[in-house]
């Protein structure tokens, strides 16, 4: 089958057409020579906003007509006429096709192509669907027919252009006034950032189950510093769960539930200590940052500069609106980092937790930085 566009030399042809057929569902059942001819004259079949093509089966017999009209609109509409000894024979649904692929491969990239049709004339309805049209409205008494001088109910299909370019049928969500059209829920697991990065003086990187004995060698050097303020510095480290340990983080870490990070002297390699961002709340996009240094490193500025890159890094990477540094208020180094990097104390939470020497109750600072 193939569309091959009407000429003014073929008046005859086409009036011949239109007055030797019935067409019931549409307006005029048997239109006179002279309607056509005078539609023909007013440029109702071909001008700058209507073409007409001839179809023509494999066998190149003109099986029908069809009026592709508002050309000059992103919107085309077109009416489409099968004659009667072709109709029933599959004619309807590969016309279709033609029509659409037309319309779409205009250089004006027009941007849906509609069709309307009575709602009883059921062979052009499966006409439409079985070609990828989508019934997008039914005007209830909207189709009047002379001869029967009533109304009836008309249907719209459209297709656009991207289900034509997908090969795809997007349906309507007929009961959308009732429905709550959310947008789509923002997904951690796809956000892409840097695993490593750099200060002055620093590697920052996500942890590898390789720093386990690292991490192991610094906590047991700094037992005595970090068992006030750190629950896994409460007894003698062990190497094999601070292995599976590990391992658990840089799950979390790619699963983007908890982002602990280790950092290490970039002129000697050397593991430093560990900081990170916790107790996230991505819709919120706020963060916690912890840390914890070898005492061997205490007192060098480390992890000011350690939490400084890393809050840039929550602001610039994962667009922060909010990090957090929370700690006991007698705990004056961590306090210190804080001040130091213009975190503002927002305030002390009374009696919030248990110490973790003397089990008592103890207090929480809570420091912040937020997105201006």
């Amino acid at each position: 089958m193939k569309l091959t566009e009407w000429t003014m030399e073929e008046q005859e042809q086409l009036i011949n057409f239109m007055t030797t057929n019935s067409w019931p569902f549409h307006g005029i059942e048997h239109p006179v020579r002279g309607l056509i001819q005078k539609t023909i004259e007013e440029g109702g079949y071909q001008s700058d906003q209507v073409t007409t093509f001839w179809i023509e089966n494999d066998e190149g017999m003109q099986v029908g007509l069809v009026k592709i009209f508002d050309l000059r609109d992103d919107i085309p509409l077109f009416d489409l006429r099968i004659a009667d000894p072709y109709r029933g024979k599959g004619y309807g649904p590969k016309a279709l096709k033609m029509i659409a692929d037309y319309v779409f491969s205009l250089p004006e990239k027009k941007i849906r192509l509609e069709g309307n049709t009575r709602h009883d004339n059921f062979a052009m309805r499966k006409a439409f669907e079985r070609t990828g049209f989508v019934k997008e409205a039914h005007l209830r008494q909207a189709w009047f027919s002379p001869k029967e001088n009533r109304y009836y109910d008309a249907v719209t299909y459209g297709m656009t252009r991207e289900d034509w370019q997908a090969g795809i049928t997007t349906p309507v969500h007929w009961n959308d006034e009732m429905e709550i059209i959310k947008e789509p829920t923002f997904n951690p697991l796809l956000l892409d950032f840097p695993e490593e990065f750099e200060s002055e003086r620093l590697v920052i990187r996500a942890p590898k189950r390789e720093d386990a004995k690292l991490s192991y060698e610094a906590v047991l050097h700094s037992m005595d510093a970090l068992r006030p303020w750190m629950p896994f510095a409460q007894k003698k480290p062990d190497l094999a769960q601070m292995e599976a340990n590990l391992v658990e983080a840089i799950a979390d870490f790619q699963l983007r539930k908890d982002l602990r990070l280790h950092f290490f002297s970039k002129e000697t390699g050397e593991f430093i200590g560990s900081s990170g961002l916790h107790r996230i709340d991505w819709e919120v996009r706020k963060f916690e940052i912890g840390y914890w240094v070898d005492n061997r490193f205490e007192g060098k500025g480390y992890v000011t500069e350690a939490v400084d890159r890393i809050t840039r890094f929550a602001f610039e990477e994962l667009e922060a609106n909010r990090v957090e540094i929370r700690c006991d208020p007698e705990n004056v180094r961590s306090r210190a980092v804080a001040e130091r990097l213009q975190f503002k104390l927002e305030g002390i939470l009374r009696k919030d937790s248990i110490s973790k020497i003397g089990n008592k109750l103890r207090d929480t600072c809570v420091y912040a930085k937020v997105r201006e």
